[in-house]
């Protein structure tokens, strides 16, 4: 578009023609109408969905009937166009509900749903109905939860024990626990038909739509019975021609490729996944009907051009006539549903593609309301359970909000003197924002502060990375060394796209946390509405524009200067600090300005990465990281994150092996060396020296030559500052290694610190405690974790010897200062210094 005021001989980017009459919302009711009808008729039991759909039928017929009657006797068609509108709702409420109804009942009938409210075993015929996945890692206790291959699939028959088969046709989560077979899990394709032997219980809250989870037995691979169709099989190989021609490529590249052109997410970790989460860029990751209407645009031209004298787009430069154009545009869109296989989000996304096919042909704004509802209402009666998913009403919101807000609110800023594609950009994107962010918030309970920027960055990599490649998808199946050639290419813009993701979701302030449910959803509409009064009374004000948006700037930013100022967080001349970072440790040792020695990661990298960056910590000569366990070394990346790490030091007892593995595999992809502590090792850095105390340098009496189990095997430091702070770092030793640390070193010195072990659990050695005899005992424990931890056992015997006792599950992350007699703690939150 460009403005309203350019001659209509301006060229193919000219403004689209203007409105002349109101948009037409006769089938948005309707629309509607259905949609909320199925969306009840999923959960409501008979008789009601029956009574509703004959009530509605009736009352429909009987309005047409009698507009019949009254135009045959007054031949008059005045107020005929109301009641045709209540009898079109009535109908569309009629299917809805009948549709949901049928599709709900498939979720309580039958020997499935029986079989899982009994937890019983279940033999089963079923049909794969949308691609495997494997679970994300999960923190579980200090371990982290084995991944495991979900699959979505319809079972078709159920073998009964004594033999007996029955038909049926319900919807199931299968959830399976490979150990050498997870690939041919993985490669599954939809339509194919397989036998599974299984555990049936109830779905989990939030699975709904699933009538029973079949919790597959054994661990070997799949029984198939019956080949996919030949349309999977060759979205099959299309797929993995992509997989295949991307291989060579960056990470990042390698992971987002194929997630831009086709969703698949397989290669996507949880980091980068997270990444794109806080700056609300997931749309890139997901099939949508942005990714067709790039391809549409590329064939047809800018919007209005086609039914133009002198079209755009390649259609006309290959002499393709418009009638053509547009049956090859509709190839492209069933070739689209093909390879990306006919889910519920694939559909969605061409049903949005189609309404971009509609903008591009005809480049009016008037008839893409009704295709928009008109989509709603085909989806939601193919797919009743649609209704109820959060990402059909994302899709339709950002769809809503581009036809309708967007314009109008890039006309407004080309009004003030934007340049008209950059106006495009941030109406589409801010208009977006607008409408789904209150969803989001439902779910998710936090505010993105950087997703409109992050988006009008992103935007520009967006086309050329996913034109480039479809290319490579189309290629692979020809000739695999020009699609890599061309997959090198595509992996430019989108390394763009991951480095801008990385970079907005470093940032300290990129997410605000905000109530959840639909109380936070309506207060974000609220205070989204006075914000949107506020910029059209200010909007020819530049200064108070200007002042808002610095504000929203060192909001986003959070400098440490600034933010001590504001919050007295960190304060000032800190030597140790612990981060609050729930069930799990991350402690902090001052190494000069902007540097520190990190000991452990923490369970979750965005607390690790926020804490750091709270304490102005930009360089980390040495991370360690005390033993394997997934509490202390899941958050490894938010400490690698935006961040120069020299080295990572570990325990020489690789325990558990995967998540040894892990820490392995990160620091290799970071490029950063894995080191082992020497026996009895001593080093300096920054005004910080430290001793390794344990693991001992030789056999203890009573441990053997080394420790067996993970914990025991905690690297523990005596460290002491320039200032004259000393602390002891105890990781979570258990009583037997505590037990040798005080034989190995009978002489061990009073401390200022102790970072209590094992999250102050009610194991400990008091002779240990005896011999340290802290000023401060620090705890580093989640609030209302399930272990009990801290023990009020462990809590009293510290201050039975005149420690001060503070834990971050009540206090939050905690800060050491000064030294000596005026050595104090002060909690985040608070500027009140505590003595011990």
């Amino acid at each position: 578009m460009t403005r309203a005021a350019d001659p209509p001989e301006a060229g193919p980017e000219a403004a689209e023609p203007p409105e002349e009459r109101p948009a037409d919302l006769r089938l948005v009711l309707p629309a509607l109408a259905a949609w909320g009808a199925a969306a009840l008729g999923l959960t409501v039991r008979p008789p009601w969905p029956g009574v509703t759909v004959l009530v509605c039928l009736a009352t429909a017929g009987a309005l047409l009937l009698s507009l019949t009657v009254r135009v045959a006797r007054r031949r008059s068609w005045r107020g005929a166009g109301n009641r045709v509108a209540a009898a079109a709702v009535l109908l569309c409420t009629a299917a809805g509900t009948a549709a949901g109804a049928l599709r709900g009942a498939d979720l309580y009938r039958g020997p499935v749903p029986e079989a899982a409210r009994q937890y019983g075993p279940i033999t089963a015929e079923l049909t794969v109905a949308a691609d495997p996945r494997t679970t994300r890692p999960r923190m579980w206790g200090d371990r982290a939860a084995p991944t495991a291959v979900l699959l979505e699939a319809q079972v078709v028959r159920v073998t009964t024990p004594h033999g007996e088969s029955t038909d049926t046709r319900a919807p199931v989560l299968v959830i399976v626990r490979p150990e050498a077979a997870a690939g041919a899990w993985l490669r599954l394709l939809p339509s194919t038909r397989l036998v599974l032997a299984a555990r049936a219980e109830p779905p989990a809250e939030g699975e709904g739509r699933f009538a029973a989870v079949l919790r597959a037995q054994g661990t070997g691979p799949p029984r198939i019975t019956g080949p996919p169709s030949t349309a999977q099989r060759v979205a099959g190989d299309l797929r993995a021609g992509l997989r295949q021609a991307t291989e060579e490529l960056p990470a990042d590249a390698r992971a987002l490729l194929p997630g831009l052109v086709v969703g698949d997410t397989s290669r996507v970790g949880t980091e980068l996944h997270e990444a794109f989460k806080a700056t609300d860029l997931t749309h890139l990751l997901a099939v949508s009907g942005s990714n067709l209407g790039i391809v549409l645009f590329l064939l047809i031209g800018p919007p209005g051009s086609a039914i133009r004298a002198e079209r755009g787009g390649l259609a006309p430069r290959l002499g393709i006539s418009l009638r053509a154009t547009a049956l090859f545009g509709g190839a492209l869109t069933l070739a689209f549903v093909v390879v990306c296989r006919p889910e519920p989000s694939v559909l969605r996304a061409a049903a949005c593609g189609a309404i971009t096919l509609v903008a591009i042909g005809t480049g009016r704004r008037r008839s893409l309301l009704p295709a928009l509802a008109a989509a709603v209402l085909l989806l939601v009666l193919w797919d009743p359970w649609s209704a109820r998913t959060y990402g059909f009403l994302l899709s339709v919101l950002a769809t809503g909000a581009l036809l309708t807000l967007a314009p109008r609110w890039s006309a407004a800023l080309r009004q003030r003197g934007m340049p008209g594609r950059l106006a495009e950009a941030l109406a589409a994107a801010a208009a977006a924002q607008t409408v789904c962010a209150p969803v989001v918030v439902v779910f998710a309970e936090r505010v993105s502060l950087v997703a409109i920027p992050c988006n009008l960055l992103a935007e520009p990599a967006v086309a050329p990375a996913t034109v480039l490649g479809f290319a490579v998808l189309a290629t692979a199946s020809v000739s695999i060394p020009a699609a890599e050639l061309l997959a090198r290419c595509a992996g430019w813009p989108v390394e763009w796209i991951a480095r801008v993701a990385r970079t907005g979701a470093g940032l300290p302030g990129a997410q605000a946390e905000w109530p959840g449910g639909v109380r936070g959803a309506l207060l974000l509409t609220a205070v989204t509405a006075v914000g949107m009064l506020m910029v059209r009374r200010l909007g020819r004000r530049p200064w108070p524009a200007v002042g808002c948006a610095l504000l929203l700037v060192l909001v986003v930013l959070r400098p440490p200067p600034l933010t001590r100022i504001i919050t007295g967080w960190p304060p000032p001349g800190w030597s140790f600090a612990v981060c609050d970072v729930g069930q799990g440790d991350a402690t902090v040792l001052a190494a000069g300005e902007g540097a520190a020695v990190v000991v452990d990661a923490g369970p979750e990298p965005a607390l690790t990465d926020r804490c750091l960056r709270e304490l102005g910590v930009r360089r980390v000569p040495l991370l360690l990281l005390t033993h394997f366990h997934a509490d202390h070394v899941a958050g490894l990346a938010g400490v690698l994150r935006g961040r120069t790490v020299g080295a990572i030091q570990t325990t020489a007892l690789e325990e558990p092996r995967d998540q040894a593995e892990f820490v392995r595999r990160t620091a290799k992809t970071a490029g950063v060396p894995l080191i082992r502590p020497g026996q009895g090792e001593r080093r300096r850095t920054g005004g910080l020296g430290w001793q390794v105390l344990w693991p001992a340098p030789g056999p203890v009496p009573g441990l053997g030559a080394k420790p067996g189990e993970p914990n025991d095997a905690s690297v523990t430091l005596l460290v002491r500052t320039d200032t004259g702070v000393s602390l002891l770092l105890l990781g979570d030793l258990e009583p037997p290694a505590q037990r040798g640390l005080i034989r190995a070193h009978p002489s061990l010195p009073r401390v200022d610190v102790l970072k209590v072990a094992h999250h102050g659990s009610a194991f400990q050695h008091p002779a240990l405690l005896a011999a340290a005899r802290p000023r401060l005992a620090l705890i580093s424990c989640g609030r209302g974790n399930p272990y009990g931890h801290p023990s009020p056992r462990t809590v009293a015997a510290l201050r039975s010897q005149g420690a001060l006792v503070m834990r971050t599950d009540t206090d939050g992350a905690i800060a050491v200062t000064g030294s000596g007699a005026s050595l104090r703690a002060v909690a985040r939150g608070t500027r009140t210094p505590r003595a011990p």
